[in-house]
């Protein structure tokens, strides 16, 4: 009996233990709803997360066992109360880029958690020791954030971790290896992804990470600060596909023993510092990518054993010390499509059409000493012989003996056997299967392709089959996928724009869709064909979730419309009795809520399209400036004049008043309303509003009160920028650009981009300003806009100068110029000597800080270590590389600052330096920076090649 009563007792103490966990997880559902905003509308809707089915969550026996929110938008922080979910095994809310804040070491509760996967969120702060607590891991993607510190070495204690991904952070100091009782990586020996690039690990690469039972088969570990010489225990890894050892600062032989890894398809070992011979790579039999590029090997002819690797597609070894003449045979190899040995010392005749390969497209083969080529008439092959001395004969006009023009990546969106159609809507897209609907966007970074960026639309098709095979297989509720835009970043991955589009008959995806297809591309469910490689997606927010409202929202709707419709007849005929008795007051009204009713179109273009700018009257700005007195006036630009005046909230205000003749600047007046009443962000000068009124127009700013970088830069301000300050101010002006070129929508391209046109406020944050010249690419899939040419000669993108294509390369190239001003504070042409140049023919990169003394700015600070000042003019020189597609994305360009900036222990997200070194407010010398003709007055294209320097 007695027996009987305790078994009883049990039975209820375990129910009533379950349904109190059950209750448990609602409440700290709740608890994260409350910590987030944006939640899925059927949180609020329904009271059980489980029975109601909550989009994003999943339970098993009436505990939550997956939590998946993927591009909702949230805003918010990871709460500790996530360590409460004991039955928890998946948690993923990737690309929700507004969750911040630190992970918490609670997670590490999370005893059952299988998958956790943060991608391109915005986490920061350490990662917690107690991640190594999750003990049945098996997937780990916390790439793509902002986490910074060592990485836990706890993280070996995960013994069942098959994908580690870390990169593109702000990881630094060492890799942690085992020794004793501490755990390392090296014990990770089933996980077969190590993706830790992009971030800011130093030190040597440990020899014991590495064992002969080790599974690894991705090591990318590229884009790191790690040194030393790379460990021969590399070579035990027989197992590894991909190799990535690339931007680093390796020195030293490149150990023989890496010859041992038959398996390796790829291998990545540019840009070290790595010294002795030329390594002989003929047991990597199944290589189909090489890169060697910018070492200092020895004095070396082409090896042989490069022709018995006969899966060669792409051989790249720029500036490696190599000598002699090229072997024909090399050419020969059956796979061979790229060859790059330019910056070497080949010489003699160039052989390449006796046997070539058949797949051989491009060749380059700059600044060589090459003396002779005969070029076959009917070969389509692309050579490069530019700067060698076959073409510098006179009279030369071969086409090998010219840069080759730069061609635009085509996307696949062409329409599949239907008729295209205008989409109603204008933020909707037409699929290839001719159907408008609003698709979910990402990009797709391929880490490790053996594609370019011009090669991969031949493979669009087989890229699309396998996404759309895959998305099937996961019975996802999509029609087609579309791609386009395909790029290379500076850490050589390349970059492809996704857009998927909903199933027949939906306009729009419903949360479940959204989360099925970021579950595929996070997880790597979908895997692409081989020649892609492995891939990270970064999804954008979706904003046109199908299905959020109600079905008895309808008849709200039209009950609310028919109320709404007998209060507006009212409202209408009162507001006409009134109109009638004080007319003058109902004009006034008039010109507030459509203040271009007088606006020629004939003259001036379209009605401007503005959102959220105050339309000022003539008679409130007149009263805000003393009725425009002398005493408030600043100067006088092309524009118009300048005046400073006060709101009467007391905020200050510039004023640019045009001149009454100025149909340029209706033109440019329209462009910058337009534009800077929908971009919002800390670097670009805000719009506070504008006056349309009695014949007058004029834009009103907020007052930036220290001036321009080039006032900064030239001494007329006062200020004396170090060097700290200068990469701020870079990293100020490069998140304008970036925000410009990837997050407005459609993207903008400045076309002006000049230290002339950047402003440094109180806390000398830079403000990039002048949107007069600026042209909108018409729709986010757009690669260039073709114009007439304007701009700024020095800052001007030689390629849109040719072409009239205007690209958001095309500002990269002006940044760059702006990045080599910074440093020296010259012009960009002085004396007939382009700015480029000069710092090019001065730099030697085996001397310190590339021997650039002479032409750097002393106020920088040459007393003091200049530290990341190499990589800074690296950055530099890569934005103004001839050819577009070859200079990075402005979103790379922030990164690489960043970086330089932690290198030198900054914080690259504090508001800015506090005020520089020796500012007076009273003693600032020159204009204010309103009264600068370049800045602030539209002259449209200046082609004089003497420089203003205004």
């Amino acid at each position: 009996m007695g027996a009987s009563i305790v078994q009883l007792l049990l039975i209820i103490f375990i129910k009533f233990s379950f349904v109190a966990a059950q209750t448990n997880d609602y409440v700290y559902l709740q608890d994260l709803k409350n910590a987030w905003k944006n939640t899925p509308p059927n949180w609020d809707d329904k009271p059980d997360p489980c029975s109601g089915n909550w989009d994003g969550i999943t339970c098993t026996n009436g505990r939550v066992t997956s939590i998946i929110l993927l591009s909702m938008s949230l805003i918010g922080t990871l709460t500790r109360d996530i360590g409460q979910f004991s039955e928890l095994q998946i948690l993923n809310l990737s690309y929700n880029k507004r969750l911040t804040g630190r992970l918490p070491p609670a997670i590490g509760k999370l005893k059952k958690l299988t998958n956790l996967i943060l991608i391109d969120c915005g986490f920061t702060g350490r990662l917690p020791d107690t991640l190594g607590s999750l003990e049945n891991l098996i997937s780990m993607s916390l790439n793509s954030n902002n986490f910074t510190g060592a990485i836990p070495p706890s993280i070996g204690n995960i013994k069942n971790l098959y994908w580690l991904d870390l990169g593109d952070n702000r990881l630094s100091g060492s890799i942690p290896v085992s020794s004793g009782t501490t755990p390392g990586l090296d014990m990770l020996i089933h996980a077969e992804h190590f993706h830790l690039g992009g971030n800011m690990l130093s030190g040597n690469l440990p020899a014991q990470l590495f064992s002969s039972n080790m599974n690894l088969i991705h090591l990318l570990f590229e884009n790191n600060t790690l040194n030393g010489s790379i460990p021969s225990t590399l070579g035990l890894v027989q197992t590894l596909e991909v190799v990535r050892l690339d931007r680093n600062q390796f020195s030293g032989d490149v150990p023989s023993n890496i010859n041992n890894l038959a398996g390796v398809n790829l291998m990545y070992l540019s840009n070290n510092q790595l010294t002795g011979p030329m390594p002989d790579l003929t047991g990597l039999k199944g290589l189909n990518y090489l890169d060697l590029s910018n070492n200092s090997f020895d004095k070396w002819g082409i090896p042989s054993w490069f022709s018995d690797i006969n899966s060669l597609t792409k051989l790249k070894m720029s500036n490696t010390n190599l000598e002699g003449v090229l072997p024909a045979a090399l050419f020969s190899l059956p796979e061979l499509q790229i060859v790059d040995l330019s910056d070497n010392t080949l010489n003699g005749t160039l052989d390449i059409f006796s046997t070539h390969s058949k797949q051989l497209q491009q060749v380059d083969l700059q600044n060589n000493q090459i003396v002779e080529f005969t070029q076959r008439s009917q070969s389509t092959i692309e050579l490069i012989l530019v700067g060698n001395p076959v073409c510098m004969e006179s009279g030369v006009t071969e086409k090998f003996c010219s840069l080759p023009e730069n061609t635009t990546p085509s996307d696949s969106r062409q329409p599949n056997k239907c008729v295209p159609m205008r989409c109603s809507h204008s933020l909707q897209f037409m699929s290839p299967n001719c159907r408008c609907a609003f698709p979910y966007t990402g990009k797709l970074f391929f880490r490790a392709s053996r594609l370019s960026e011009h090669e991969v639309s031949t493979e669009y098709d087989s890229l699309r089959d396998s996404m759309i095979s895959s998305f099937q297989m996961s019975q996802l509720p999509v029609d087609s996928v579309s791609f386009g835009n395909p790029t290379k970043t500076l850490d050589d991955y390349l970059v492809i724009n996704l857009h998927v589009f909903p199933s027949e008959g939906d306009e729009t995806f419903d949360r479940k869709g959204i989360n099925g297809i970021g579950w595929s591309l996070s997880n790597q469910t979908f895997k692409p064909p081989p020649d892609f490689g492995t891939y990270v997606f970064k999804g954008d927010d979706y904003e046109y979730f199908l299905g959020s409202g109600k079905k008895s929202s309808h008849t709200g709707i039209v009950v609310g419309a028919a109320v709404g419709g007998c209060v507006l007849v009212v409202l209408l005929v009162v507001a006409g009795m009134y109109a009638l008795r004080q007319k003058g007051r109902a004009e006034r009204a008039t010109h507030e809520s459509s203040p271009f009713a007088l606006w020629d179109p004939t003259t001036s273009g379209g009605v401007p399209q503005v959102k959220g700018a105050k339309a000022f009257s003539f008679v409130e700005l007149g009263k805000c400036t003393n009725n425009f007195s002398e005493t408030n006036s600043i100067g006088t630009g092309g524009y118009g004049m300048v005046y400073r005046g006060s709101l009467p909230n007391g905020q200050l205000i510039a004023i640019k008043r045009a001149k009454q003749d100025s149909t340029q600047g209706a033109l440019e007046f329209k462009t910058e309303i337009e534009l800077l009443s929908r971009v919002h962000h800390k670097n670009l000068v805000s719009l506070v509003g504008f006056c349309f009124d009695q014949g007058e127009q004029m834009l009103v700013y907020e007052y930036i009160v220290n001036g321009t970088v080039k006032d900064s830069l030239s001494g007329r301000s006062g200020m004396r920028l170090d060097w700290p300050r200068r990469l701020r101010i870079a990293l100020g002006a490069a998140k304008a650009l970036q925000y410009m070129h990837d997050l407005a929508d459609p993207p903008i391209i400045h076309r002006d981009v000049k230290t002339n046109n950047i402003l440094l406020d109180e806390r000398l944050v830079a403000k990039v300003a002048d949107f007069g010249l600026s042209k909108s690419l018409g729709d986010a899939n757009r690669t260039h806009v073709t114009t007439q040419v304007k701009g700024t000669m020095g800052y001007m993108d030689p390629e849109y100068y040719m072409t009239q294509q205007l690209t958001e390369k095309s500002d990269v190239y002006s940044f760059g110029v702006v990045l080599l001003e910074l440093i020296t504070a010259r012009n960009p042409i002085e004396r007939g000597k382009h700015i480029v140049r000069e710092v090019r023919q001065a730099m030697d990169k085996s001397k310190e800080l590339y021997n650039l003394h002479e032409v750097l700015d002393p106020i920088i600070g040459l007393s003091s270590q200049l530290k990341g000042l190499e990589r800074f003019v690296d950055l530099a020189l890569s934005c103004v590389e001839e050819i577009g597609s070859q200079r990075p994305t402005m979103s790379d360009i922030v990164k690489e600052i960043e970086g330089i900036m932690e290198l030198m222990g900054l914080n690259p997200n504090a508001e800015s330096a506090a005020h520089s070194a020796g500012y007076d407010d009273g003693s600032r010398g020159g204009e204010h920076p309103y009264t600068n003709d370049n800045l602030f007055a539209y002259s449209g294209l200046r082609f004089s090649m003497k420089f203003d320097p205004k």
